[in-house]
């Protein structure tokens, strides 16, 4: 029988997701809330799927897709988050997801999803990507975004939460010196001049929750 791990830090939505599984003749290997004890899990387990949520505690999403590659590991991941981004969806699976669905979908969809996923195809659901456009001369939002590695992404969903620098450097486990260098650079590479105006490009381009 095919074996599938679970992660994400909602009881409720891990309920629902073991039911599809289950339905669809999946063993539950296991389940956890959050990204490194799901990194220990995918190598003493070595499911055939993985279903991610993308914000979690300890390593997020992006993290832990990224650590799976390093492991080398014949794993199919799909993502299933309330990030409804384009962005989000493209970077995923830039990073080895093979699906990307919203929490926002049917479970009729996400059986789909998991599907497609287990034929070794792209699922992506139909994304309506709120991205600013600009002209010419002006690069897009979305082309603003793509410059923000993982981490200065997830610097900016903390910053966007009110989270101080020293809360951000507990949670990430770097220095304080280090998180305010990827706070600079965020407001430099999205031409922001400050977290106030930070927290309005998050929301137009559904960067947070």
């Amino acid at each position: 029988m095919r074996k599938a791990l679970i992660v994400d830090d909602h009881p409720f939505i891990r309920r629902i997701v073991r039911l599809v599984l289950e339905k669809a003749n999946f063993h539950i290997a296991a389940e956890t809330d959050n990204g490194a004890t799901a990194l220990d899990l995918a190598r003493s387990h070595v499911p055939h799927l993985i279903v991610l949520d993308l914000s979690m505690p300890k390593l997020d999403g992006l993290e832990v897709l990224k650590r799976l590659n390093i492991l080398g590991l014949p794993i199919k991941v799909l993502v299933l988050t309330s990030k409804g981004s384009a962005f989000f969806a493209d970077r995923c699976i830039r990073a080895g997801a093979i699906g990307f669905i919203e929490k926002t979908e049917d479970v009729e969809a996400l059986t789909v999803a998991i599907n497609h996923v287990m034929n070794g195809r792209i699922y992506l659901n139909d994304l309506n990507a709120n991205v600013a456009t600009a002209d010419n001369d002006t690069p897009s939002d979305l082309q603003l975004i793509k410059k923000l590695s993982d981490r200065e992404l997830r610097t900016l969903q903390y910053l966007v939460s009110g989270y101080s620098n020293k809360k951000i450097s507990e949670t990430m486990l770097l220095s304080e010196k280090t998180v305010s260098t990827y706070k600079t650079r965020v407001l430099n590479k999205l031409n922001i001049k400050s977290v106030v105006y930070l927290a309005e490009f998050a929301k137009r381009n559904n960067l947070v929750e």
